[in-house]
């Protein structure tokens, strides 16, 4: 059981969020689909995990097509009547090392539509091929090819290690002028402290379905490189948080990640920054992508829209 108390002593403005019997229901069962699909999962790993991303249904009446310019590749993501001037960058996740632009557009589609937004979601270099810092090169790259398209309301959302590297890249906008300043970010169970100080990567009471502590441990190894997992770049966490925008930050409480958001939350809130943290009760890891499934999931997406919708609307 999650200890209230830490939320308690956050200073952003949190919510956790309860659910009810049933849906306890519809995730024991969900968690039993997660064992049959993984348990006997071999082969390319890279495969295995798209097959699993894709499964998020793709919404009716959003169009996409490949994108495929320089130093930016992915797919983009439109809404049939879509807010002019505005878009989302989405950065995936899979640890750095897994997960693909492609696998990720069902999911992506939830949130164009609910916010009729369109968005970017892109491929970047993957770990152990590429290390640090090639992944934040290529997230700045796409945000500077959405400027040069004209969007000037952008946002940046993302999941896991995609929700990290969110939070990097919100950083490192404010280091450099790239066009237009990000109006908001949105990040899903993400990856904040590759130093592993978070007491739920080690916590006995915390049975995550998904990821274990071996698991990003070895993420981490491959994805580092040369660079220290206290630099910024790797733990936006350890960074200075000061003048970021908006922030929406979603975590189950039973993940091993689940303490890289508690003490995000409470050190960017900190740092003056409007942070609306919500903790949901006895959800897995990115249980946002379960939106056929978890009435939960789409709950938090709905949340999600209705954030990035504010941050997008005329001041």
């Amino acid at each position: 059981m999650f200890n209230l108390t830490m939320s308690e002593s956050t200073a952003a403005e949190t919510t956790l969020v309860g659910v009810s019997d049933g849906e306890r229901t519809r995730e024991s069962a969900l968690r039993e689909r997660f064992a049959s699909f993984w348990g006997p999962a071999t082969g390319d790993m890279r495969s295995v995990y798209d097959a699993f991303i894709s499964a998020c249904p793709m919404v009716d009446g959003v169009v996409i097509h490949e994108v495929d310019a320089e130093r930016v590749n992915g797919w983009w993501l439109r809404p049939v009547t879509a807010k002019p001037g505005a878009a989302i960058l989405y950065l995936h996740g899979g640890g750095y090392v897994l997960g693909s632009a492609k696998a990720y557009r069902g999911f992506v589609s939830q949130l164009v539509s609910r916010t009729q937004v369109s968005a970017l979601v892109i491929d970047y270099p993957l770990a152990p091929e590429a290390t640090l810092p090639s992944a934040p090169a290529a997230a700045l790259a796409a945000w500077k090819w959405l400027t040069d398209q004209g969007f000037e309301q952008i946002s940046i959302v993302g999941d896991s290690a995609g929700g990290g590297l969110t939070l990097v890249t919100l950083a490192e906008l404010k280091k450099r002028s790239l066009g237009a300043s990000p109006v908001a970010g949105v990040v899903f169970s993400p990856w904040t402290d590759m130093t592993f100080a978070g007491p739920s990567m080690t916590d006995a009471t915390v049975e995550d379905p998904l990821i274990g502590y071996d698991y990003l441990q070895d993420c981490a190894q491959k994805y580092l490189g040369s660079v220290s997992a206290s630099d910024p770049l790797a733990s936006p966490l350890l960074g200075d948080l000061h003048g970021l925008p908006p922030l929406l930050i979603q975590v189950g409480t039973d993940e091993r990640l689940r303490d890289d958001s508690v003490r995000y939350a409470d050190r960017a809130a900190r740092a003056g920054v409007s942070v609306q943290f919500e903790i949901w009760e006895g959800m897995h890891h990115v249980f946002q992508l379960d939106v056929a499934h978890l009435e939960s999931s789409r709950r938090a997406l709905d949340n999600a829209a209705r954030f990035l919708s504010d941050a997008f609307a005329p001041k």
